[in-house]
């Protein structure tokens, strides 16, 4: 059986695939596929592991013939038409979970960075411009004890409340108001307007949907302190990023802390230029365990498909049943 993984991924998982005697065509290059050649790739496909970057739509699928299904590597999976995958028979399976605690890592460290100037001070003493203490010098936003506003209390959102307590803040969220986790550790559920008018920090945490597609625009950025830093290490597409670009401009809030581009890899036009704005390349889950762990996980997803199972963490599970049927691996 013929598998496709679009991008390398660690051996951890490769590992399994190999061992189940698998035939792997690995994209050796350290970019995605092109439209062309993940077309070419698929079309003798047995089953697939792919990337967020990957687009999977109909003309892909249409052309996989063969394949059982896609194990995405990653929690997400709008980039793949998972309504026209069921009504094809392909599974669609993803990896959540295990990148919960390095992406609400993450999370706390480009809050931390953006609310104490990290980035701004780290140029400045290398480039020789810093002269000496000053009482006035590198003046950020204080952190103990002000107020952390999460939007969407699904795992990642849990986790960075979790360690919210170490600095004392009050935590609101909003989300459905049926989170016994978040209760539990002094969260209050606030509509979204409540909670961008009353925190310090915004941090979100939702999928990209047709709901939240541009949930932060400027209507919602005006609704904030000018205090206020924003955080995000969802989906770009889930803030408008002209409008934060003017936010971050005229001072409608103070700084921003983003790991998602809404254009990803392309940023707005002037985002790059602002000095309280701290950016990193979509490193959410860019740890040496979590990156493996993933890549164990999306091999287990793809074997269990393999094998005419449900995988571990399928998502079209209407599928069920109708499924292509392969042979035993």
């Amino acid at each position: 059986m013929r598998v496709v993984v679009t991008r390398t991924i660690p051996d951890d998982g490769l590992r399994l695939l190999r061992e189940a005697g698998l035939t792997l065509h690995i994209n050796g290059e350290d970019r995605p596929m092109s439209r062309d050649e993940l077309s070419e790739a698929v079309h003798t496909a047995d089953g697939v592991i792919c990337l967020l970057s990957d687009r999977i739509d109909r003309d892909i699928l249409d052309v996989a013939s063969k394949t059982v299904g896609f194990a995405n590597y990653a929690v997400g999976y709008e980039n793949i038409d998972t309504v026209y995958a069921t009504e094809l028979g392909i599974m669609i399976a993803n990896t959540p979970g295990v990148l919960t605690d390095a992406t609400a890592d993450l999370t706390w460290a480009l809050l931390l960075a953006s609310a104490r100037r990290i980035v701004a001070g780290d140029a400045m003493v290398r480039t020789g411009r810093f002269a000496g203490w000053g009482p006035m010098l590198m003046l950020g936003a204080d952190i103990a004890g002000r107020t952390l506003g999460i939007v969407g209390a699904g795992r990642i959102g849990t986790e960075v409340a979790r360690r919210a307590r170490g600095f004392s803040m009050r935590i609101l969220y909003a989300e459905r108001c049926d989170r016994p986790e978040m209760e539990r550790l002094g969260a209050r559920c606030v509509d979204l307007n409540t909670l961008l008018m009353e925190s310090d920090f915004v941090t979100l945490h939702v999928p990209l949907t047709e709901q939240t597609h541009h949930l932060i625009d400027s209507e919602a950025l005006g609704l904030m302190k000018p205090s206020a830093i924003l955080i995000n290490t969802s989906r770009g597409s889930v803030v408008d990023e002209e409008a934060l670009i003017e936010a971050l401009k005229s001072g409608v809030i103070a700084g921003a802390g983003l790991d998602v581009f809404e254009r990803e890899p392309a940023l707005a036009p002037g985002l790059d230029e602002l000095s309280n704005v701290v950016l990193t390349p979509h490193i959410g889950s860019a740890t040496t365990t979590t990156r493996a762990t993933m890549a164990t996980l999306a091999s287990t997803n793809l074997l269990a498909m393999l094998s005419g199972h449900a995988p571990p963490n399928l998502v079209n599970a209407e599928v069920m049943g109708r499924h292509r049927r392969v042979r035993e691996v």
